[in-house]
């Protein structure tokens, strides 16, 4: 078989080495080509262009997301972890290690699975408006440290409470759901994790799966003490749709979205821009990968 493997070479654990020994681990399965991203949005390009029966990617949660953008669905996707956090691999049950990943992946078994898009862009498992696309945009801005990686987990916790801190402790309502009311932040998954600190997943909406719809949380309003128990319940595998405030879904095909202003739209931990609305849609049964 025939597999275009496209490299984020910028990616936090990405390295020459480490390409080369990813390559050899899928060349003992495929006839292997290997291209390279060289901006943003180049991987979209690249997948659209690959050739063969099967396309991997070898960097982050960005690289993926642009992948699974490309990609049209009739080749087989697998992806190698290479980012800081690598929330889809961890999610299809891949190990940590690229190389071990690479190797697993050679013999792994094709999972038909379903998509989210945000205002038609692709989401593999997170998308949302409010807390998490803020902070997204804050930690990008602060570029990447010397070594190319970028800021780590602890810049995420240090931006989300600064975000609370400047609104006085409570975040404003700035969004509403249609049909449903209003909230200050809207979470929607396409699978249970949301995202990852270190090794604790945090399960917003524990019960999203990638064999159904979409599921999304909503909180109205919330102080600092809700919202440290959200990450907490998040933390534990119960989620937000128990907090006082909160409305919810479960396996979904649409969700809109309008918010008083502009807000920054985030899916898959890639800064969408601002948004006046959102179209949250679930594509089922979209892309075959590698688990």
């Amino acid at each position: 078989m025939r597999a275009t493997l496209i490299v984020n070479p910028y990616a936090s654990s990405v390295t020459e080495e480490r390409v080369r020994a990813v390559e050899r681990e899928l060349g003992g399965a495929y006839e292997l080509t290997t291209a390279l991203t060289e901006r943003r949005g180049h991987a979209i390009e690249l997948a659209r262009e690959a050739e063969g029966e099967a396309i991997f990617a070898f960097g982050g949660d960005g690289v993926f997301n642009e992948v699974l953008n490309g990609a049209d669905g009739g080749q087989l996707l697998g992806f190698v972890p290479g980012g800081g956090t690598n929330v889809l691999p961890r999610s299809l049950g891949l190990p940590g290690d690229a190389v071990a990943a690479a190797r697993r992946l050679t013999s792994g078994r094709p999972r038909r699975i379903s998509l989210g898009r945000a205002n038609g862009r692709r989401f593999a498992f997170s998308a949302g408006i409010g807390l998490d696309s803020q902070s997204v945009r804050r930690v990008d801005a602060m570029g990447r440290r010397e070594d190319g990686r970028r800021p780590g987990d602890l810049a995420f916790v240090r931006t989300v409470v600064g975000i609370v801190a400047a609104s006085g402790w409570r975040l404003p309502d700035v969004l509403e759901v249609k049909g449903r009311g209003r909230g200050a932040l809207i979470a929607v998954s396409n699978e249970p994790v949301f995202t990852y600190v270190g090794l604790v997943p945090l399960r917003f909406c524990p019960d999203a799966s990638f064999d159904l719809g979409l599921d999304y949380a909503a909180l109205a309003s919330p102080g600092a003490i809700r919202i440290a128990r959200g990450f907490l319940l998040a933390a534990l595998g119960r989620g937000l749709a128990g907090l006082p405030g909160a409305i919810s879904g479960h396996d979904v095909d649409r969700i809109e979205v309008v918010c008083d202003h502009p807000c920054p739209l985030q899916a898959d931990g890639e800064d969408l821009g601002d948004v006046d609305e959102v179209v949250f849609e679930c594509e089922r049964d979209a892309v075959s990968v590698l688990v």
